[in-house]
């Protein structure tokens, strides 16, 4: 017996997670970025540190992470001191010659691929809660409209 009900959640949205999520965990961070990008432009803009943490998952390129840290992260210090602690561990990297072995190694397991990809994932799911939320917000004034309209011609 098959159900009528439609899902509440758009299957394509889940299809466009798992690619950013495929993306990510595989350390293909430009991948990763332009389907994030594909589905909100703001969900990176508005989250420096996730996006710092997406390229901190560039597989052995630890000088494109330093860069990006040194031009988006630092600026920002005084505002969120957490993102100096990301960028002690970040250049930390470059301080070791087996990093995998070192005290900041972690940060290229991949447990931190899956964490990161986690983070993207909750970001997506927030931004696209936001996105219903703001279109439910737009049909429940424009019936309220639709209403006050219908009375007012009833009235008439």
């Amino acid at each position: 017996m098959k159900s009528r009900t439609e899902p509440d959640i758009d299957l394509a949205t889940i299809t466009d997670r798992m690619a950013v999520k495929k993306a990510v965990q595989s350390g293909n961070v430009e991948d990763a970025i332009e389907k994030v990008n594909d589905l909100n432009l703001e969900i990176l803009d508005t989250n420096p540190q996730l996006f710092f943490h997406l390229h901190q998952q560039r597989n052995g390129k630890i000088e494109e992470a330093l860069e990006f840290a040194q031009d988006e992260l630092a600026p920002r210090v005084e505002e969120n001191q957490s993102f100096l602690e990301e960028l002690e561990r970040t250049v930390a990297l470059l301080e070791f010659e087996d990093v995998k072995n070192s005290l900041v190694g972690d940060l290229l397991d991949i447990s931190q691929h899956l964490k990161t990809a986690s983070e993207v994932n909750a970001a997506i799911l927030a931004s696209q809660s936001h996105e219903k939320e703001c279109f439910y917000s737009l049909k429940i004034s424009l019936m309220k409209r639709q209403l006050i309209h219908a009375s007012q011609i009833n009235h008439t």
